[in-house]
């Protein structure tokens, strides 16, 4: 991923207003940040453990999503859970159901896009295995370039549902069904 300034960060979500964009809490580690490692910038917000930030490059573009548990969100230290989009297996306190608000008329009323992700947003690190999760891994068969164009496949495919692009579940965009005569 190419270096992105705070600036180029705050502006590039699509799912909260620029105020909200313009308060949240970027990582605390930012200026160390090894952006050459990453596929996205992720991270929880210290102060709102409830909340998660991520920015991909899609397309070229920088993409911000605001991210945020759900109320109510279980987890059970006996089960294991995969991340949706780096496929790695954690318990299921290692996997958070995340929330992103649609962008636009569809966001504003209240229609979101679940995921469940990594609960630490490090897919990164785990696909190159600079961190482990606390489940025995499974054996990895693709290459790091094929795991990486993985994570950023499905990224993208999440982007694209947030921005109304891709799969929408929304009755209001969803076209009619065929009639059963």
């Amino acid at each position: 991923m190419q270096p992105l300034s705070e600036t180029e960060i705050r502006q590039s979500f699509v799912n909260c207003s620029k105020g909200e964009a313009k308060r949240l809490n970027l990582p605390r580690d930012f200026a160390g940040t090894a952006w050459s490692e990453l596929e996205f910038l992720g991270w929880r917000d210290q102060g709102t453990p409830d909340r998660g930030y991520l920015v991909a490059l899609i397309a070229g573009t920088a993409v911000g999503l605001t991210l945020r548990v759900p109320p109510g969100s279980r987890r059970s230290l006996l089960r294991t859970s995969m991340c949706s989009l780096c496929t790695t297996r954690h318990p299921s306190s290692g996997v958070t159901l995340f929330a992103a608000r649609k962008e636009g008329a569809a966001g504003r009323r209240g229609n979101t896009v679940g995921t469940y992700i990594c609960a630490d947003l490090a897919c990164s690190l785990y696909i190159r295995g600079r961190r482990t999760p606390d489940v025995l891994p499974v054996k990895e068969t693709l290459s790091l370039e094929d795991r990486i164009a993985r994570v950023e496949e499905n990224l993208a495919e999440l982007v694209d549902a947030v921005r109304n692009q891709g799969l929408s579940f929304d009755s209001a965009t969803r076209p009619p069904r065929p009639s059963a005569t």
